[in-house]
């Protein structure tokens, strides 16, 4: 255990690339510890007796175990600690918000830095070489043989979904996963860009999936080319809904139709499922931009503007009604976005958008915007400064003000039930859904969450179900 009585060391920096380099550029910009900084950063773990970090995680990982297995320079131990828990190790190192989860109940940072916990996982994540496919996709050393009379449905392809799948897979049931898109991953691939999670680590965790035996159907539509009845009537003992909230959000003021105006969604699915950042190499091009605004202050947000300045846009800003205290978006990807140079204009709200002769955006009116009272999540209210408004020239705008359940599936499985969002109602224990059997878990219950929140609803679906059919 560390002696408390000594002085405790700073929190080890995380390298990164230079902030005008990585704007031009998508290379990941979280360059990762090497191993020195990784044992280094590994011994400030206080090695507590009531571990709190643990209770902050989502899928409860064995964080004093992990780190002190580091500590002992044990990195299979270190790993195998980690994936008891959790699927995907390399992508929540990467993409979680340590910050209000396990790095926020530590306790060292009570009164210092917290552990470097997210860094330190990715650390091991990243150079453990797995011995086998089932060490590298589910909490166990050696695989159990398929049974031939158990098979489950995912559908849906995203962080929810593969929680689920890897977890049966490894336990010997079949699992099939149904995805919408022409490539599995769901936000990990068509959301998150390649500068923060690269896509050859999602790659390498599906190839895992893939060798333990779970087969992806790509270009499946659940509700229409797939329904979950279709599902159930061909054998299927267990279906998991997994297929996140997509829909995007819209501001309904005037303009909003013009081109050059799209929502976060499309943009980024764009550049990064369609590949359009390595255009002409895939044959995807992007809308070209000089200047461009994006509404909304969120992580999605961050990530668009991020990557709409490494597009080549000469001038981005980040447009947001309240201010910059009360960001959504990670500490962390907004410092980034500053460091890259993306403009924050706060306390300023969208009012209209504005295009030319042929229908184009060319500007758009923003209204001055005021902190009142504080509204039910505790957040200031945006208020109106009367007759306040500036000119913002821009030729392209991204939305990025939130998402909500596409229809589709819901639409056509009319006896699941639905809160009053619209989202899916679910045992939160179990996942279970108003239809035996069904389950369902991530942002389609909860509404857009995170990552690590998505998997932890799979993994408590996954072994819900394996005790049902094992």
């Amino acid at each position: 255990m560390a002696d408390k009585k000594r002085k405790v060391r700073a929190r080890t920096p995380m390298p990164h690339q230079d902030p005008i380099e990585r704007g031009t550029n998508f290379n990941e910009v979280a360059l990762g510890y090497s191993r020195e900084q990784a044992l280094i950063e590994a011994e400030r773990c206080l090695q507590c007796k009531k571990p709190l970090c643990q209770q902050g995680c989502p899928v409860n990982i064995d964080i004093k175990g992990f780190i002190a297995c580091l500590v002992d320079d044990d990195l299979k131990g270190a790993y195998d600690t980690i994936r008891q828990t959790n699927s995907l190790p390399a992508v929540c190192g990467r993409v979680c918000p340590q910050e209000t989860q396990c790095e926020g109940q530590c306790i060292l940072g009570k009164k210092h830095e917290p552990v470097a916990i997210g860094r330190l996982e990715r650390y091991v994540a990243d150079t453990f070489a797995a011995q086998s496919a089932c060490e590298d996709v589910t909490d166990l050393s050696t695989c159990a043989l398929e049974r031939e009379d158990l098979k489950v449905a995912c559908i849906g392809a995203g962080p929810s979904s593969l929680t689920v799948a890897g977890y049966l897979a490894g336990r010997g049931i079949k699992v099939d996963v149904f995805e919408a898109l022409h490539e599995p991953g769901g936000v990990l691939v068509y959301g998150i860009p390649e500068f923060r999670l690269p896509k050859a680590v999602v790659a390498r965790e599906l190839d895992g999936l893939k060798a333990l035996g779970v087969t992806f159907h790509t270009n499946w539509v659940g509700g229409k080319t797939i329904t979950i009845q279709d599902l159930l009537d061909q054998g299927y003992n267990a279906v998991f809904i997994g297929v996140g909230a997509g829909l995007p959000r819209f501001l309904g003021v005037p303009g909003e139709n013009l081109v050059g105006v799209f929502s976060a969604n499309e943009y980024l699915t764009r550049v990064n499922l369609g590949r359009a950042y390595e255009f002409p190499n895939y044959d995807t091009p992007a809308y070209k931009a000089r200047r461009v605004a994006v509404l909304g202050a969120g992580n999605v947000a961050m990530d668009a503007a991020r990557t709409a300045l490494r597009m080549g846009a000469d001038e981005v800003s980040i447009v947001y009604r309240r201010s910059e205290e009360e960001m959504p978006a990670r500490w962390e990807e907004i410092e980034h976005a500053v460091e890259e140079g993306v403009r924050l204009r706060c306390l300023c709200g969208p009012a209209s958008f504005h295009g030319d002769n042929q229908g184009r955006l060319k500007a758009m009116t923003v209204q001055k915007m005021a902190l009142g009272d504080p509204d039910e999540s505790g957040r200031c209210s945006p208020v109106c400064i009367e007759g306040e408004t500036e000119q913002l020239q821009c030729d392209m705008a991204i939305i990025a003000v939130g998402t909500r359940p596409n229809p589709v599936l819901l639409e056509a499985t009319p006896d699941l039930t639905l809160n009053k969002w619209g989202y899916i109602e679910a045992d939160p224990e179990t996942g279970e859904t108003s239809i035996p059997n069904v389950f369902a878990g991530g942002d389609i219950v909860t509404g857009a969450a995170t990552v690590i929140s998505a998997m932890g609803a799979g993994r408590r679906a996954a072994k819900t179900i394996a005790e049902r059919l094992i």
